[in-house]
C-alpha cells in the first residue's frame, strides 16, 4: 500500500464500510493509525465499531498521543474506558492524561511525546539521549530543559545543540526566554502565539511553569482551520456541528438554522412595519417604491463587509484593544465615502429615470447617510460584543442587515416626508 495515508482517507468515504475495514487491516497498525486520524470525523464511529476492540487499541497505540485523545475524546464513556484498557499501560496514561483538558484548550491539543533534557547534563550526553528517544517522539526540532521539579528552565533548536561544543552543559546553552502557553489556554490563542514566533512547536506549561507537553505547528493548521470555518458559519448565524453537506440530514440542518432565521423574518416584519407608517407619504410620491430595494441592499451589505473585517482583524489578532476605536473610526471613513459615492450615482440614476430633482435629492442623500450608518454598526457592533466578553462572530451578517433593514426604511420615508410633502 504506496499511497500516504491523506490520499487514502480521501478516497476511504467513497466505499462501503467492509472495504473500509479491510483497508484499515490491511494497512497494518502505524498506516492505520495516520489514515484514521485524516477521515473525516462523520465516518469515523462506524469505522471504529466494525474494526474492533483488540484492533482499534492496536492503532491507538501507534497514534500520537494527541491524536488518539481527539479519537476518544468524542466515543462515549463505556467505549473510552474499554479502548484504554485495552492499550499499553503508559500510552493509555498519557492519553488519559490530554483527557482531562478541554478539546479547546492548549492541554487538549497538546502531545506528550517531546524531547526534555536536565539542564545539567552535557552536550554529548544529550545527543546521545537524542539518539535512544528520538523515534518515539512526535518531532526533535526543539529540545528543552527542565530541572529537577520538571520545570522548564529553556529551550534550544536541534541545529543550536548540534553546534554547541560537546562538553558545554546543557544549562550553558539554552536559551532561557522561552515562549509558554498554559495548559488551559484557548487553542486560539495557542495558534496565534505560534503564528506570530513562527515556532514549529510550542512548549505548554502549568501554573508552576512544570512541562507539560507541546503543542505543534501541524495541530495549529487545524486549529486555525477549525476556528476559520466556525466564524464564517457564525457570520452566516450557522451552527458549525453538525453541517457537513453530505453525512449531516436535511432535517438537522434545517432545524439548527431555523430559529435564527424564524427570528429574522419577525425583524424584516418590523421593517414592513416601518413603511406601513409612512404609507401616506408613498401614496403621494409612488416612485419612492422603486428604491426600496436598493436602500435596503445597500446599507445591509456595507455593514456585512465591515463587520466582516472588524471580526476578523479580532480574530487574528491584528484589531487588538488599543486599536478597536481606531480601527472602527478608519469604517467610519470609509462608511462616509461609499456612502457620498454611492448616494451621488443613485441620485443621478433617480434624476434620469424619473426626472425629478427632489426625488434624486432624497433618494441619494438618504442612501449615502444609511451607507454611512451603516458602516459605522457594522464595525462597531463586534467590538461591543468583544468588550463584553463574548464572540464577536455572532454578531453576524444576518442580523445586522435586518437592523439596517428597519434603520434605512426610516430615515428613507422621513427624509422623503420632510423633503417631498
Amino acid at each position: 500500500m504506496d499511497l500516504h495515508p491523506a490520499d487514502i482517507a480521501e478516497v476511504l468515504p467513497e466505499v462501503a464500510l467492509a472495504q473500509r475495514v479491510r483497508v484499515m487491516r490491511a494497512a497494518g497498525p502505524e498506516k492505520a493509525a495516520l489514515i484514521l486520524y485524516e477521515l473525516d470525523r462523520d465516518i469515523v464511529p462506524p469505522l471504529l465499531e466494525a474494526l474492533g476492540p483488540k484492533r482499534l487499541a492496536e492503532v491507538l497505540n501507534d497514534m500520537s498521543d494527541d491524536d488518539a485523545a481527539d479519537i476518544l475524546g468524542e466515543l462515549p464513556e463505556p467505549q473510552k474506558d474499554q479502548l484504554l484498557s485495552l492499550m499499553e499501560a503508559t500510552e493509555a496514561a498519557d492519553v488519559r492524561e490530554l483527557l482531562k483538558y478541554g478539546k479547546d484548550t492548549a492541554g487538549g491539543i497538546m502531545t506528550t511525546e517531546y524531547v526534555s533534557l536536565k539542564e545539567d547534563m552535557t552536550v554529548d550526553e544529550a545527543m546521545a539521549t537524542l539518539r535512544q528517544m528520538g523515534t518515539e517522539v512526535e518531532t526533535i526540532y526543539y529540545v528543552y530543559a527542565i530541572n529537577e521539579q520538571a520545570q522548564l528552565t529553556g529551550a534550544m533548536s536541534l541545529r543550536e545543540l548540534i553546534l554547541a561544543p560537546l562538553d558545554a552543559r546543557i544549562e550553558q546553552v539554552v536559551n532561557r526566554r522561552v515562549i509558554t502557553a498554559h495548559a488551559w489556554d484557548d487553542q486560539e490563542k495557542v495558534a496565534r502565539l505560534v503564528a506570530k514566533y513562527d515556532f514549529i512547536a510550542i512548549p505548554v506549561v502549568n501554573d508552576d511553569n512544570q512541562l507539560l507537553g507541546i503543542v505543534t505547528v501541524d495541530d495549529v493548521l487545524d486549529v486555525l482551520e477549525e476556528e476559520a470555518t466556525e466564524d464564517i458559519l457564525k457570520l452566516a448565524n450557522v451552527d458549525a456541528e453538525g453541517q457537513d453537506l453530505v453525512e449531516t440530514s436535511p432535517w438537522q440542518r434545517a432545524t439548527r438554522r431555523l430559529p435564527w432565521l424564524i427570528a429574522l423574518l419577525f425583524g424584516g416584519l418590523i421593517a414592513g412595519n416601518v413603511i406601513k407608517e409612512f404609507s401616506g407619504t408613498l401614496e403621494k410620491v409612488t416612485a419612492l417604491a422603486f428604491f426600496i430595494t436598493a436602500m435596503a441592499g445597500g446599507p445591509g451589505n456595507a455593514a456585512t463587509q465591515s463587520l466582516a473585517l472588524v471580526v476578523r482583524g479580532l480574530a487574528t489578532g491584528e484589531v487588538d484593544q488599543r486599536r478597536l476605536l481606531k480601527a472602527v473610526f478608519k469604517e467610519a471613513q470609509v462608511g462616509i465615502i461609499v456612502g457620498l459615492v454611492s448616494g451621488s450615482v443613485l441620485a443621478v440614476v433617480a434624476y434620469l429615470w424619473q426626472g425629478e430633482t427632489s426625488l434624486g435629492l432624497v433618494v441619494g442623500l438618504a442612501l449615502a447617510i444609511n451607507i454611512t450608518i451603516s458602516t459605522m454598526l457594522g464595525s462597531f457592533f463586534p467590538v461591543i460584543i468583544h468588550r463584553l466578553g463574548a464572540d464577536p462572530a455572532v454578531a453576524s451578517g444576518p442580523f445586522i442587515s435586518t437592523l439596517m433593514d428597519v434603520t434605512s426604511m426610516f430615515i428613507y420615508f422621513s427624509l422623503a416626508t420632510w423633503l417631498l410633502l
